[in-house]
């Protein structure tokens, strides 16, 4: 990203780019399917004789949101049909997480979380453990190939709403048998469900939530994108989780913003993304301002660098046009604090940052 082009985005403040660019960057919330490069899927699709168009440009109109397509979580979520023909293989999943970890490391992510759902990866032969641990081989890889930048990654496994809680349960005792405490480089280190939220609230995943959390992984919820604050109240009182994803509607309830102050609950803010599917109205402030005038702890999150045609930089610069560099730096040397990698002791000795001092 040029000054000019980080200018562009967020004109608020001045930015200096090279000192934005420079931060070691911490990423809470990204999406595997939904991050990866277009070069890397046309490439793939022409391998296995896949390709719907006839030109790497058709196909990023199919993979990357336009314009006339915003407004809707649904909408959003069609992008992730495409990817899905060719991340069925492990080597094709290695492949492709490995392109998002470079691609990550090149706009400044030290601290790397992704996340998935391997169920959807399975449906061409591949087990539940081997989907994991395609992730995990190539996350081992790229930690050792940026060593001297001291990359640390780690997996949040997803369970699709849509899916059912029966197969959140599943995937929660898999989780647990893939989790990080138990390699020496990296494992899954979180739980999350997302999806379509409408008729699907947090509490019918209870019982999975609580897999995970026995089995010492770190807990998330996409939560109060596309519903009311009540799926938020939902995810931090029935679901019992450490962090949340988008819980845009949150900033609409003033008790609820006090309890995640007091409980340091943190929010995973996508600002890109939130205008892209109307949990933020387009020309209405971003709810991290918010977030952060509560003293709610947040990170700053891409979500989809593909579909949302963005980057950590990018996503940076819109905070930073909005309350500086400074306060941007603030903001991911704080949200190391709540990365699941941070807590990766037994998990009867684990603890929730709540309460905790967050400064490094």
């Amino acid at each position: 990203m040029t000054a000019e082009s980080a200018r562009s985005v967020a004109p608020a403040l001045p930015i200096d780019v090279d000192a934005l660019r420079a931060l070691p960057k911490v990423e809470l919330h990204q999406h595997v399917d939904g991050s990866i490069p277009v070069r890397t899927v046309w490439e793939l699709m022409h391998r296995h004789g896949l390709a719907p168009t006839a030109t790497q440009d058709e196909l990023e109109k199919l993979l990357v949101l336009q314009p006339d397509e915003e407004g809707t979580l649904l909408a959003y979520l069609d992008k992730f049909h495409y990817p899905l023909w060719v991340t069925q293989f492990f080597e094709n999943i290695e492949r492709v997480v490995g392109d998002i970890v470079d691609e990550a490391v090149g706009h400044g992510v030290r601290l790397l979380e992704l996340r998935y759902s391997p169920i959807i990866h399975t449906y061409a032969g591949l087990t539940l453990r081997q989907s994991i641990v395609a992730v995990l081989s190539a996350m081992r890889s790229k930690m050792h190939e940026h060593a001297a930048l001291g990359l640390r990654c780690g997996l949040v496994v997803i369970a699709m709403r849509q899916q059912g809680p029966h197969i959140a349960k599943i995937l929660a005792r898999q989780s647990v048998g893939e989790a990080a405490h138990l390699h020496r480089t990296c494992g899954v280190v979180g739980f999350d469900i997302a999806g379509a939220e409408r008729g699907t609230p947090p509490r019918l995943f209870a019982e999975a939530f609580e897999i995970a959390r026995k089995g010492g992984l770190g807990t998330t919820a996409h939560a109060g994108e596309d519903e009311g604050s009540h799926f938020v109240w939902e995810a931090v009182d029935v679901l019992g989780v450490q962090r949340l994803g988008h819980a845009c509607s949150a900033v609409q309830d003033r008790e609820l913003l006090r309890r995640l102050a007091r409980d340091r609950i943190l929010v995973e803010c996508c600002l890109t993304s939130n205008r892209q599917t109307g949990a933020v109205r387009r020309g209405e402030p971003h709810p991290i301002q918010r977030f952060l005038e509560a003293g709610v702890p947040v990170a700053i999150c891409t979500d989809n660098v593909t579909v949302s045609r963005t980057d950590q930089l990018r996503e940076s610069a819109l905070v930073a046009a909005e309350v500086g560099v400074d306060e941007v730096a603030r903001i991911h040397a704080e949200a190391r604090a709540w990365s699941f990698l941070e807590r990766l002791a037994p998990a009867d000795a684990r603890s929730s940052p709540r309460g905790a001092d967050p400064q490094l």
